[in-house]
């Protein structure tokens, strides 16, 4: 039996049944259990939202100053950090999603102990894929030129990534730590800490690239530096008593089980990864088309739109992971519906908002990043598919959240295969080439993807037994250890 398990799961009782949750909704009215929810969904969804555009505004930052440089280390720089290391940051941050499953329903279930070793686990398996993962720093310059680079450009990409491999081990450390904490709502520090890093990188930034003029290298350590500020800022709260009940210091117990948690963490990878991948393959296949410069740039002025506005439902993503998660480690099965319905709910509202801006600002929306007639016009055309993926990326997320906060993320890896590579991609291409629509075409084809999977992964949803999934939460549980 593992270290720290118990007997049986039956010993675990569950801390709100499904009884009490109907009698205390049908006491509070619809409307107060719609504000209380909301209120929890919020305090998850604000602060990941807040940490996830000071994430992302660092390497902007970095990216904006190589860009003064030149244009060969503005497109070093942005291989770099957007094609290597991406591929590893959405492997990593999906396999950290275990925690969310893991913790959330361990701290409904207020086995708190139990946070901490998970979370030590976590750093484990990730070191491990981090060190597994390294070939693709060293060897990226031949990687890059295999794919068709330009020989000048691979060769100084594949520099700066062996000086991001820093970067990529802060990651072993800083995702695991967010959902660790995001788990137990605290959701503020998170925010807090990677805005405290942000703040920093913008001034050593300014400090040894603007006024000391240091060069690209240099702009690549200062990410590097900016990220691991971050996780001590983090670490430090952690091991310094911020977390008295959940951090309990390093255990050997964290090497207990290290197989089933692996197997978790790949579904997560995997899931996520899919994902993540998904769109980006559409720039690749853009550039193969006639007159590929324009249909780039006009994928990427959508795409850039698409990615500051997915931060939204990204962030609904973490919210409903969370609270789905503790309410089913709480034995709340009810309660891990109702969270779901006022998730999807209110994802949805906001997506239907930017739909209405996109289909109603068409002709205007390139403006922000482009003055070119020929691009504005072709973004004009995307336009309606723009909205659409918006739209749908809206919900989708919310869904997969579910999936995380349930562990259903082996399941949620088969259907994004099906969905994505069998249907969408393929689709994309017949679209696109044999019908010759381009890029028009393809988009078209990937969004059909994306609406399958969405259907799927909807029905899946409406046909959860939410009781059955609370006893599960805990047996989970009672295997891995959460007998603290």
């Amino acid at each position: 039996m593992e270290a720290g398990e118990e007997s049986s799961s039956s010993s675990i009782v569950p801390l709100i049944d499904s009884y009490n949750y109907i009698k205390r909704g049908e006491e509070l009215g619809l409307h107060v259990r719609v504000w209380e929810e909301s209120k929890k969904l919020w305090g998850i969804v604000g602060p990941a939202m807040v940490g996830r555009l000071a994430l992302f505004g660092m390497c902007v930052i970095t990216q904006a100053y190589a860009g003064h440089l030149g244009d060969l280390e503005l497109a070093s720089i942005s291989i770099a950090t957007n094609v290597v290391t991406a591929l590893n940051f959405g492997l990593m941050l999906g396999m950290a999603s275990a925690l969310e499953t893991l913790c959330g329903q361990a701290f409904g279930a207020k086995k708190y102990a139990m946070l901490g070793i998970y979370m030590q686990r976590s750093w484990i398996i990730l070191f491990l894929c981090a060190i597994l993962l390294l070939p693709m720093y060293i060897f990226a310059a031949p990687f890059l030129i295999l794919l068709g680079q330009p020989e000048d450009l691979a060769r100084q990409a594949g520099q700066l990534c062996l000086w991001l491999i820093p970067l990529h081990f802060s990651f072993a450390m800083l995702f695991p730590l967010q959902r660790f904490l995001q788990c137990q709502l605290k959701n503020s520090v998170n925010a807090a800490a990677i805005v405290f890093a942000l703040v920093v990188h913008v001034f050593i930034s300014w400090l040894f690239l603007d006024k000391m003029k240091l060069g690209l290298i240099t702009a690549v350590v200062t990410l590097d530096f900016s990220w691991w500020v971050a996780v001590a800022v983090e670490f430090g709260y952690v091991a310094l008593g911020w977390c008295p009940r959940s951090w309990k210091g390093f255990s050997i117990e964290a090497f207990f089980g290290l197989w089933e948690f692996l197997k978790l963490s790949a579904a997560s990878g995997v899931m996520l990864c899919l994902e993540y991948w998904y769109y980006r393959i559409l720039l690749l296949l853009a550039g193969n088309l006639k007159n590929a410069e324009i249909a780039v740039d006009a994928l990427s002025v959508c795409m850039n739109i698409n990615g500051w506005e997915i931060m939204i439902p990204m962030s609904f993503f973490a919210g409903t992971g969370v609270r789905v998660a503790n309410e089913l480690g709480a034995g709340n099965g009810k309660g891990a519906r109702f969270a779901t319905i006022v998730s999807a709910i209110t994802s949805t509202v906001i997506g239907l908002l930017f739909w209405a801006l996109i289909i109603g600002f068409h002709e205007e929306i390139a403006l922000i990043f482009s003055s070119s007639v020929v691009v504005l016009e072709a973004v004009d055309k995307l336009a309606t598919l723009l909205a659409f993926t918006i739209l749908l990326n809206s919900i989708q997320p919310v869904l997969s959240g579910v999936a995380v906060g349930s562990g259903w993320q082996a399941t949620v890896a088969y259907v994004n295969i099906g969905t994505y590579y069998l249907i969408g991609i393929p689709a994309g291409i017949v679209l696109g080439w044999v019908f010759d629509l381009g890029v028009l075409g393809i988009w078209a084809g990937m969004i059909g993807g994306t609406a399958v999977q969405t259907v799927i992964l909807a029905f899946i949803t409406m046909q959860c037994n939410w009781d059955k999934e609370a006893k599960i939460a805990f047996e989970r549980m009672a295997r891995w250890g959460a007998s603290k």
